[in-house]
């Protein structure tokens, strides 16, 4: 049964890169007008404020945590394609109440992008297979209270009428510079009609990419790895020199796990299973038994994400973002996204839109970095973290000084990590007066909490 609730009354902006409330109206309706209604509890936040907004009103129109992090991962695929399109994927972990598909712990989602089957030797421009709309897809079929279609409109929205070039987007086109205009597809997405790179608050716009989502909306996940909108990836993939086939297309799939558990804080910490998880873990446990001593919890949570990569240390790592979501009922989801290189190949797949990320044989894989916290089965904070090797030690300073402070993310985490928050110095559900977001303060993101 699908749900819904109540529109906000009013939506108030504080600013970016802080912690900001959205307060709902409240007072009598006058005669003929419609009654005020209450706000809806939800906190969110993002690299980007357009879709801090688009994942808030999700929430606003009924939508849970899974829908506003559905909404939000594809808003960032239209706002921040350099870390978070179709082409590349992701690692989540949710926690949902009974009654909206959840187990009472929190489960790891894992879809970063994929491996081709095939050499890809051929290819000029190796692709990594996409993720991204499958791990969505499937967190949105068994937890989504809302329509498919509702949870992505806002982003087909945005990639049709256009969005502004926010700082975080602006940033990276200035790391990459014209390299990523020798695409044609590219070019005509990323730069102005006399060939320079669109700057921070420009128009970006891409109908082929709003096409594309407008046509996963009707046709949901089987259309983007089998049906006719697989063909069109395929053929334009090809194109772009990716070395894909349709047997890649088929053959990955979004794969649900059991997270790492850590007990610490006060708090049951979850941690996703990977190698990145085990580098947040260490990074935790140092830190509750030496709360000032950064810099040997960023020395553990290093050796251990290489020792879990049997490697001896890590070279350049691929760029990352991360995001979160809580919702009124305590549902949870905190992601970190990649496309395994600023920009995947620099290519996009020709008339669809999507960027394809990097293959996984060319890169190592990037430190996708979340955390999520409950005290009893109630929410108390998530955490996700970037900044290449940095990434773990954000998430795990981020996710320390939130239980011990009671609060979001007091302190910037040290670079060259960036980290976003949620917390509560109570819980949630019981507690919404308790709890905040928080947007690192460097960056250009925006945290929304609706109380």
């Amino acid at each position: 049964m699908r749900r819904t609730a109540p529109l906000a009354a009013a939506l108030l902006l504080a600013g970016c890169g802080l912690t900001n409330d959205l307060v709902g109206g409240g007072g009598n309706a006058r005669l003929g007008e419609p009654r005020p209604q209450a706000p809806v509890t939800g906190f969110v936040v993002t690299p980007v404020p357009e879709a801090s907004v688009a994942a808030h009103e999700v929430l606003q129109k009924g939508g849970n945590a899974v829908d506003a992090a559905v909404a939000a991962g594809f808003a960032l695929g239209v706002t921040l394609p350099s870390r978070a399109g179709l082409g590349g994927g992701a690692v989540c972990l949710i926690d949902m109440p009974h009654d909206e598909g959840g187990t009472g712990r929190p489960v790891a989602l894992l879809f970063p992008p994929g491996t081709p089957r095939g050499s890809q030797a051929g290819a000029s421009r190796p692709a990594a297979v996409p993720q991204m709309a499958r791990g969505l897809l499937a967190m949105q079929a068994r937890y989504g209270a809302l329509p498919l279609a509702a949870d992505i409109a806002p982003a087909a929205s945005m990639a049709g009428g256009g969005v502004p070039v926010s700082r975080a987007l602006a940033a990276d086109l200035g790391v990459v510079g014209d390299a990523l205009l020798a695409d044609p597809a590219a070019r005509n997405v990323f730069a102005t009609p006399d060939g320079r790179l669109l700057q921070a608050g420009e128009t970006l716009r891409q109908p082929d990419l709003a096409a594309t989502l407008a046509r996963l909306q009707s046709g949901g996940v089987l259309s983007f790895y089998q049906g006719h909108l697989a063909d069109s990836l395929l053929a334009g993939a090809a194109e772009a020199g990716a070395g894909l086939t349709a047997t890649d297309l088929r053959a990955d799939a979004a794969r649900y796990a059991s997270p790492d558990i850590v007990q610490a804080l006060g708090a049951e910490i979850a941690l996703p299973p990977t190698a990145a998880g085990i580098g947040t873990r260490a990074a935790i446990e140092a830190l509750a038994n030496a709360p000032d001593d950064l810099a040997g919890a960023g020395r553990d949570a290093i050796a251990a994400a290489a020792a879990a990569r049997h490697v001896t240390g890590f070279g350049a790592l691929p760029a990352s973002a991360g995001y979160a979501i809580a919702d009124a009922k305590g549902g949870v989801v905190g992601c970190a996204t990649t496309m395994n290189n600023l920009f995947g190949t620099g290519r996009i797949a020709t008339g669809t839109g999507i960027l394809l990320a990097a293959s996984p044989r060319r890169v190592s894989p990037p430190l996708l970095s979340v955390a999520l916290a409950t005290t009893d089965g109630a929410f108390r904070a998530v955490t996700t973290g970037s900044g290449q090797a940095g990434a773990p030690l954000a998430a795990g300073a981020a996710m320390a000084e939130s239980l011990r402070a009671g609060q979001a993310m007091p302190h910037p985490v040290p670079a060259p990590g960036r980290a976003n928050a949620i917390a509560c110095s109570g819980t949630l559900p019981g507690a919404p007066h308790s709890c905040a977001a928080a947007a690192d303060p460097r960056g250009g993101g925006l945290a929304i909490g609706s109380r």
